[in-house]
């Protein structure tokens, strides 16, 4: 019996340093999305420079956890619950280095865009965009720590409004490039970012619905409704 719960002590000891590199993750992503947007906006290339860096230390804790996580199975051949949640953890950090890469992503393509003249009003709505996908990445994290279904689901709906952010820029990004040419190089690379910040979203929602999977035990039953529109006339694909 003492030594069933000195395992069940180790376990829990492990988890929580994994939990805690998770929420170091999340807020380094946090910092990223908001620090790439800002420099798109203010055409701040040194700041733009910092997040590319900045992404190398959380794609170094994406392969820390994964492997933290490994080795807690291994070790401690945890139960169905605690299973579950050890594979939760697996694939939310696997979300959040994926929306650390589209932030990378976004700060590459500010330096060119410094080059290029503006195009009114799109750094400003993109950065309302990115605002709307780092609030929903801290809710669900939140709802991660507090093992909160609820607060899960309202960020799995609030991702139909970022998806119509990216309906109203893609819509803008045309006229903008049908009224004058000259328009259409940086348009497109507007176009690309704001892809990368609707997809951000995408993960912000996965990282929900593995919360309310490790809450209920199964993932939502209701399909989510994708309010991206535009699938069938995209002027390009988002980065990888």
């Amino acid at each position: 019996m003492n030594n069933g719960k000195h395992i069940a002590s180790a376990f829990d000891r492990d988890l929580e340093g994994i939990q805690a590199l998770i929420m170091k993750m999340g807020g380094l992503v946090e910092a990223n999305i908001k620090d790439a947007s800002i420099a798109l906006e203010e055409r701040d290339v040194e700041l733009a420079e910092h997040v590319r860096k900045a992404d190398k230390i959380i794609d170094a804790l994406d392969v820390q956890i994964n492997e933290e996580a490994a080795r807690l199975i291994a070790l401690r051949s945890p139960t169905a619950g605690d299973l579950r949640t050890v594979l939760s953890v697996m694939k939310i950090s696997t979300n959040l280095e994926r929306c650390g890469d589209y932030a990378k992503n976004l700060a590459k393509r500010t330096g060119v865009l410094a080059e290029m003249s503006p195009i009114d009003g799109a750094g400003a709505s993109l950065r309302r965009m990115a605002r709307e996908v780092e609030d929903m990445l801290r809710l669900a994290l939140d709802a991660y720590l507090q093992r909160d279904a609820v607060l899960a689901e309202t960020v799995r709906h609030r991702d139909v409004d970022v998806d119509q952010m990216y309906n109203g820029l893609f819509r803008e990004f045309l006229t903008f490039m049908m009224e004058d040419p000259r328009n259409i190089s940086a348009c497109m690379h507007l176009h690309f970012i704001a892809k990368n910040i609707e997809r951000m979203g995408d993960h912000a929602t996965s990282v929900a619905e593995q919360v309310i999977y490790l809450v209920t035990g199964e993932m939502p039953d209701e399909a989510r409704v994708k309010g991206d529109m535009t699938s069938r006339t995209h002027i390009g694909v988002e980065d990888d």
